[in-house]
């Protein structure tokens, strides 16, 4: 083999690993031109008016209201209020060379997947975290970047164990919720991404 023959068998091989390293992750995320990036994950308190957004929740598992009627002051009304949660994203190129996407670069959101876990590695459904569950949300991004509001914490499960028993007591159940969205672009591509947030599940002070 020649000199020449070497020399440039070197540099394809020099090339492909520059290509394999700076795509990495991006460029096994399906058949899609596009992967998804979060750049916020955030969610709020169905218990509280306000509705502020936050990197981390205090789910309140039981709210005593005191309007409407007959709800009082004296005679509180105790609720269940589900949480929501908010995320934005963007739809970059594999390609880095690619200026924008195109439109049969948009990706369509239309579903997600909640998980829970615990740190302390108990992660049992129904018995140490709430179970998991798989809701419809459906968005397209435009120019790339979409904003979606999603349901985050079901009323059912502050119905059902772990969380009702908190109710009565003044323990705390620390998780990391885990949301994956799915979605597809404009011709058929399977999209996925997936981001994490902090819920702390507990019988909190009413205002």
């Amino acid at each position: 083999m020649t000199a020449f023959n070497q020399l440039k068998k070197l540099s394809g091989a020099i090339a492909l690993i520059t290509v394999t390293v700076s795509c990495g992750d991006a460029v096994r995320q399906g058949r899609s031109p596009v992967y998804l990036v979060i750049d916020q994950l955030t969610a709020s308190s169905g218990a509280k008016s306000s509705g502020t957004q936050a990197n981390t929740l205090q789910s309140d598992v039981v709210t005593m209201i005191t309007t409407p009627a007959p709800c009082t002051n004296d005679a509180p009304c105790p609720t269940i209020f589900s949480d929501s949660g908010a995320v934005t994203m963007r739809a970059l190129q594999k390609d880095v060379m690619a200026t924008a996407p195109s439109s049969n670069s948009e990706v369509t959101i239309s579903r997600y997947h909640v998980a829970y876990r615990r740190a302390d590695g108990r992660n049992t459904p129904g018995v140490d975290v709430p179970y998991a569950f798989d809701g419809a949300a459906t968005a397209t991004t435009v120019n790339g970047v979409l904003s979606l509001s999603f349901e985050l914490v079901r009323h059912v499960a502050k119905m059902e164990s772990p969380l009702v028993e908190l109710g009565s007591n003044a323990a705390i159940i620390t998780t990391i919720a885990e949301v994956t969205f799915y979605g597809r672009d404009q011709v058929g591509n399977d999209v996925t991404v997936s981001g994490t947030l902090q819920i702390d599940f507990g019988n909190f002070g009413d205002k």
